[in-house]
């Protein structure tokens, strides 16, 4: 390519991105609010502002308008400040910490990802690809289809329709390449997701507060690059908030916030506390509760989110921290690392009432079960590589797995039979928990897509398999595994019965 094109190319993405970006400039009241609370526009100058001890920056973000998001990705390995370091990694429109994909129930997502990753990475390959996690949307081309690779200096045009009853919430974007997942994610590949609508279920006194990002990103050093491959779950990992080295977050007494935690790493448990503050969730993967519930930790495996309601206390400055944990013998040990620094100060504000109840659910408790799958996991440690199992078979896309009908109401149970903690996540379609270790959940909070199996234990749950047929996955969420074999092919196939779309009615 003559360098004169190569410009025109250039100037042909920008231009796209940036209309992307202008196009939610008529958006809604609330959105426009929540912008007023975003960091800076997209911009090398504007990026490197995020270090130690700053202001905590909400990503920027591309907007839908009149339905529509139309946007370009651009896959590179580039040199972009990561917490207070500049290091070499793999970007999202040259950014460590991505834009934030912001749509509402009901839009299209037109997006055009393009690779221009010239060369292996630590032994890792230049292909790509692009999984929207936790979205309920085709998992056929052009949608959310991740057997596909996009090849270096080629364009792949992704649409996605998404449902009008698609559950508002925070989702995710990322790489799912085969074999190279947890190496492309940890390298920086990975962004949010937004899906408008939790503030319609919020009282009038806290629908136009304050919205904060907190997404959860981790990286390990090799020289003055991130490390992509071989990955050690158990090495030194630097923990970043928004791309931001131990940033600043501040609230006034009294005040109530709305913050999106999201766990966007390829491997790394968290385990979330703010002293002298509870965390009141009102969504998890994306799914609202039907009863908000109070936690003062909240365990985050890779993929995981929460949006929760914070309130400020007394005036001071408290850590965001993650504690230590341990996934087990086989497993590995995380220590206490501080987040970020949460400053409660300014004019005090009279605390909102935090609501208790939330959002209609649906609910499988009573539902006709078509099917009962059984899922064990368990792995080789001693081997050299270590090698990960599902129902003693290892990872092959070219097999099927499970096959599930469309329109029915499946128990699948979930055994861990390892040492070590291990995720779980489906593809498509959120799942109602209905019991961890034979002692049943609240049926206030029960929908997930990624949940923590402990090692030795077991989980229930039931999925409705609705709108969408195709091949798709469910694996350990912990992508060094998935890597490494932990991931079955799920077939969704034409089922009878009730309407292409239909649901159990909802409760509450």
């Amino acid at each position: 390519m003559t360098r004169s094109r190569s410009k025109l190319t250039w100037l042909v993405v920008g231009l796209v991105f940036a209309a992307a970006w202008l196009s939610g400039c008529g958006g809604s009241v609330s959105d426009r609010a929540t912008r007023a609370n975003e960091g800076p526009l997209p911009g090398a100058s504007q990026a490197e502002r995020a270090g130690k001890g700053e202001p905590l920056r909400n990503p920027p973000q591309m907007v839908s308008h009149n339905g529509v998001l139309r946007t370009t990705v651009v896959v590179e390995r580039q040199k972009v400040l990561v917490g207070d370091r500049r290091l070499w990694g793999l970007t999202y429109n040259g950014r460590y910490m991505p834009p934030t994909l912001r749509v509402k129930p009901g839009d299209r997502i037109e997006l055009a990802m393009v690779n221009r990753v010239t060369e292996k990475v630590q032994g890792v390959t230049k292909d790509t690809n692009l999984h929207v996690h936790g979205l309920h949307v085709s998992p056929r081309q052009p949608a959310d289809d991740i057997f596909l690779s996009i090849k270096p200096g080629t364009t792949y045009n992704y649409s996605y329709q998404l449902p009008r009853d698609i559950t508002p919430g925070t989702y995710w974007y990322h790489s799912h390449i085969d074999m190279y997942s947890a190496a492309q994610v940890a390298g920086g590949q990975s962004g949010l997701i937004i899906i408008d609508g939790l503030r319609k279920y919020l009282p009038p006194s806290l629908k136009n507060i304050t919205e904060r990002v907190i997404a959860l990103k981790d990286n390990q050093i090799q020289g003055d690059a991130i490390k992509v491959n071989p990955l050690s779950i158990q090495a030194k990992t630097n923990r970043t908030v928004n791309g931001q080295q131990n940033p600043v977050i501040g609230i006034r007494p009294g005040e109530t916030q709305l913050w999106r935690l999201a766990n966007i790493g390829a491997n790394i448990y968290y385990k979330l506390r703010l002293p002298g503050a509870t965390f009141h969730v009102i969504a998890q993967d994306g799914y609202p509760v039907q009863r908000v519930y109070a936690a003062q930790t909240l365990l985050i495996p890779a993929a995981a989110r929460f949006d929760v309601l914070v309130q400020g206390g007394k005036a001071g400055t408290a850590q965001l921290e993650t504690l230590p944990f341990d996934t087990g013998p086989a497993g590995n040990t995380f220590p206490q690392v501080d987040l970020a620094s949460v400053v409660t100060g300014g004019t005090p504000m009279t605390p909102a009432a935090i609501p208790t109840t939330f959002a209609p659910s649906e609910d499988l408790a009573e539902a006709t079960i078509a099917d009962r799958k059984n899922l064990v996991y368990t792995e080789t440690t001693t081997a050299t590589p270590e090698r990960y199992y599902i129902n003693g078979r290892y990872y092959d896309p070219n097999r099927i797995d499970f096959t599930s009908r469309l329109n029915t109401v499946e128990e699948w149970t979930v055994r861990n039979d390892t040492e070590e903690d291990h995720s779980f996540h489906l593809h498509t379609n959120h799942f109602q928990l209905m019991s961890v270790n034979g002692k049943a959940t609240d049926p206030g909070h029960r929908w997930y897509e990624t949940v923590n199996v402990i090692r030795g234990q077991s989980i229930v749950f039931r999925v409705h398999f609705t709108n969408f047929t195709g091949k798709t996955v469910a694996h350990c969420h912990l992508l060094n595994h998935e890597d490494m074999g932990m991931m079955s092919v799920l077939d969704i196939v034409d089922g009878p019965g009730a309407k292409a779309g239909s649901r159990p009615p909802k409760s509450g």
